[in-house]
């Protein structure tokens, strides 16, 4: 007996033993985790962890950055969005600065009413937001780096998915005095047009695309006029935009500039809407593109009389009479059809574009071909005329090619001339033999050279992806889809830049639950078919009502017939029936959403304490096993 209880008692204390070296353990491992950077980020998109692209940019940093977080926290009456956004931003930049490696310093401040602190803001250009209670709130950033400075005025929450990039993009920016040049050659008013008083327009004039603006923030941006005959200085990138009557002279200056190591982002429309619509004639065909002789020596053909039907990536816009309708010439294109392994278009998710063309690969060359946004396979090339007939007329016409066309590709390879018999001719002496006029003819490139066509260009036009609007004084812009990014992916990736490419698409914190917008929306087809049945019961009735209506004598016109009565008070019966299943829809579609959620609540409350308490007994069972075999 006492044997088994010194036994006992030696277990009681090597548990209680146990016990407490296990604490000393947890805490010990909790003080010492507290002062290291290991982390882990299990969010789908890895929302609190930055990006590679990011991660490389830091690692490559020479110059020091101090960024500046001036964000009212004190303030007693912050909207709750912007709460929740700037403790994301904090969370983030303290991402930077531990990646930074002593290269970056966050430095937060609280700019109270008539404080120092306020005083700084003001003159870094932190730009204050009013509420309805007359106070001033300010959440914004501003980056130093030597004596180069940038600012983001004020932190919008609803560029949360461009955070990274904002950021990262400012940190590169300051690295180097110098922006990469962009040469943009266009016969669209792309830069801006002044007011012309012929034509009646606003006295402010008209404002510079978007897309351009963007551009402006990260590269410098300069327009080549297609009457010039160069490209001196030659730049980082040439952009060219729906070209139309280029002298052959800058022709022949683009392809020895591509075969020089040049790089080209080129948009080319068969049917440019947006022309006809500044030029004010919306009822003449528009002009299409003319860049033939290049795009051949580009090893691409696009054939400038057809546009692109896709009957499974319609959208939705007001017709010619005023109605809705679904047109498959203005393509919505979805995720499933941008190409997943190319840095410029593998997070887009959405792109629109108004009656654009179908790119081909030339037969008899051995370029690399990369489609990098395609149709759908029920699609169709057709004349591009039809379009102007209405989508009636586009779905008649329709044939489907029974493949994915190509709206946007990528070739790459060494390029021949397209001007295999030399520099065109203009008449003028050459007087400098050192111009690049009288530079030495190139009849192929070197080296591998890469261009990316799309072919469209009205999807460049600001309605086509930004929606604007004035706030507290200055135009705020919402961008609802890729277009834009799409452009600065390409910018920047034939630019050099390609590390910002991963930062583009962002998760977002929001997380929607799809199972309860799934039972909504069978719910809303459900209320449909009856809301559908309501109507053609009534237009029924209505006829019936028309039929006893003709039968009447000339004595019955002011007074309604016995059969009247009948139809009509079965017409209330059977609208009061209909009313009543579709609140039992409503009923049901509440009752399965009620259910989910008490499904979610038992799961959430009862599942861990049920695993850990299984996890338990069987731990118990097997020492207890454990014993009795010693």
């Amino acid at each position: 007996m006492a044997t088994n209880r010194g036994r006992y008692l030696n277990k009681i204390l090597l548990s209680a033993l146990g016990t407490a070296i296990l604490l000393v353990i947890i805490v010990l491992l909790n003080v010492f985790l507290s002062y290291t950077n290991i982390r882990l980020d299990l969010t789908e998109d890895r929302l609190y962890s930055l990006s590679k692209g990011t991660k490389e940019i830091l690692h490559k940093m020479e110059q020091p950055v101090a960024v500046k977080f001036f964000y009212s926290r004190s303030q007693a009456n912050l909207p709750a969005d912007l709460k929740v956004y700037a403790q994301q931003v904090l969370d983030f930049l303290s991402e930077y600065e531990r990646a930074g490696r002593g290269k970056i310093k966050i430095e937060t401040y609280d700019p109270k009413p008539d404080s120092d602190e306020e005083e700084w803001a003001q003159r870094y250009g932190v730009r204050p937001v009013p509420t309805p209670a007359g106070e001033r709130i300010y959440a914004g950033l501003v980056f130093q780096a030597l004596d180069q400075e940038e600012k983001i005025e004020v932190l919008d929450p609803s560029r949360e998915k461009l955070l990274e990039y904002d950021i990262t993009r400012i940190i590169q920016r300051l690295q180097s005095a110098q922006k990469k040049q962009i040469a943009v050659i266009t016969s669209l008013p792309v830069f801006g047009a002044f007011p012309n008083p012929m034509m009646g327009d606003a006295p402010q004039g008209q404002e510079p695309w978007y897309f351009i603006s963007e551009l402006k923030k990260t590269y410098t941006v300069r327009p080549i006029d297609p009457s010039e005959s160069k490209l001196d200085p030659a730049p980082d990138l040439l952009l060219i935009l729906h070209p139309k009557e280029l002298n052959p002279q800058l022709q022949y200056a683009i392809d020895q500039y591509v075969l020089a190591g040049g790089k080209v982002l080129a948009f080319v429309d068969p049917f440019c809407l947006i022309e006809s619509l500044q030029t004010q004639q919306p009822m003449m065909a528009p002009a299409h593109s003319s860049f033939e002789k290049l795009l051949k020596a580009w090893g691409l053909n696009l054939d400038s009389t057809k546009i692109v039907a896709d009957l499974d990536q319609f959208t939705r816009i007001r017709g010619g009479n005023g109605l809705p309708e679904d047109s498959p010439v203005w393509i919505s294109v979805r995720s499933p059809f941008f190409n997943k392994t190319d840095i410029v278009s593998s997070q887009l998710k959405s792109m629109l574009f108004p009656l654009a063309g179908a790119l081909k690969k030339s037969e008899g060359n051995d370029y690399l071909f990369e489609p990098l946004i395609q149709s759908s396979e029920n699609a169709a090339l057709m004349q591009s005329y039809v379009a102007s007939f209405g989508t009636m007329a586009v779905r008649r016409e329709f044939t489907p090619a029974g493949k994915r066309l190509n709206l946007a590709v990528r070739v790459h390879g060494k390029f021949k001339t397209a001007f295999s018999e030399g520099r065109p001719q203009d008449g003028k002496p050459q007087a400098n033999q050192s111009s690049p006029a009288n530079a030495p003819h190139l009849t192929e490139a070197k080296e591998s050279a890469t261009v990316i066509v799309v072919a469209d260009a009205d999807f460049l036009a600001d309605p086509f992806y930004v929606q604007k609007s004035r706030f507290l004084g200055s135009v705020n812009a919402n961008v609802f889809n890729d277009n834009l990014n799409f452009v600065a992916n390409a910018c920047e990736t034939l630019s050099g830049s390609a590390s910002l490419i991963n930062l583009r698409s962002r998760g977002s914190f929001e997380r929607p639950f799809t199972v309860v917008r799934e039972l909504e929306r069978q719910a809303q087809i459900r209320w449909l078919v009856k809301e559908k049945e309501l109507v053609e019961k009534a237009e029924l009735t209505n006829r019936k009502l028309h039929q006893l209506e003709q039968q009447k004598s000339a004595s019955q016109k002011t007074l309604l017939s016995p059969e009247q009565e009948t139809e009509i008070q079965h017409f209330k019966e059977e609208r009061r029936q209909i009313n009543l299943e579709l609140k039992e829809v409503r009923k049901n579609l509440r009752a399965d959403i009620e259910r989910l959620g008490a499904k979610l609540k038992i799961v959430n409350i009862f599942l861990m304490p049920l695993l850990v308490a299984a996890a338990g007994i069987v731990y118990g069972v097997y020492r207890q096993r454990k014993t009795r075999k010693k």
